[in-house]
């Protein structure tokens, strides 16, 4: 699966990151999602396929990522 290669669109960023420097914002993207750093957009951003962002958020919700 491939994401199209379209400008993201729809940037947002989580309503719990609203006073923290440390944040992440994600655009739509063909079928998929695009992830950017909030401090630093001119960087750019990775782009995950429909697929690839479901199991990402899933483990999320699981706590993979836990510390």
């Amino acid at each position: 699966m491939s994401v199209s290669h379209t400008t993201p669109s729809g940037w947002r960023k989580s309503s719990r990151s609203t006073n923290t420097d440390n944040c992440v914002e994600v655009g739509s993207i063909g079928d998929g999602a695009a992830v950017r750093d909030t401090k630093n957009r001119a960087t750019g951003y990775f782009t995950a396929n429909r697929e690839q962002w479901s199991a990402f958020v899933a483990a999320f919700k699981g706590g993979k990522f836990d510390a």
